[in-house]
């Protein structure tokens, strides 16, 4: 696996993360006038200059932060999905089935022969202005 991370993406890698502690370290600098975040300042430099230098010494970096984004978009999905389904379709769904609607049509009706909907076809002209 070790070979298989490309120095380029190393490269860019140091550069993107490093940029991005870099804006945090001097963010109060320029916005307040406070003094520079020094933490985020070092954290830049350690991974701005080695990507410049020697970008596959930022391996090991490299896969730590890929598996922290992989742990923190596996929760992270499980909680927007959750909540977006919990609180967002299943009141709708109530609602909505509380009102007595059936979109599907799953309701046994005896008076129907069939469930089959018969659809009547358009013509081909319909497909050449989509947009």
């Amino acid at each position: 696996m070790q070979n298989a991370i490309a120095t380029k993406q190393l490269r860019s890698f140091g550069f993107m993360v490093g940029g991005i502690f870099a804006a945090i370290a001097l963010w109060p600098v320029l916005v307040r006038g406070d003094d520079a975040r020094w933490w985020a300042m070092a954290l830049a430099a350690g991974l701005v200059i080695p990507g410049a230098v020697y970008p596959k010494s930022l391996i090991w970096v490299y896969k730590g932060w890929m598996m922290l984004g992989y742990v923190l978009g596996w929760i992270n999905t499980r909680i927007i999905l959750g909540f977006i389904f919990y609180f967002i379709v299943t009141p709708i769904g109530l609602f909505r089935r509380w009102l007595g609607k059936d979109p599907m049509g799953r309701h046994l009706r005896a008076d129907l022969d069939s469930y089959r909907v018969i659809r009547t076809p358009r013509a081909a002209s319909h497909l050449k202005r989509q947009y």
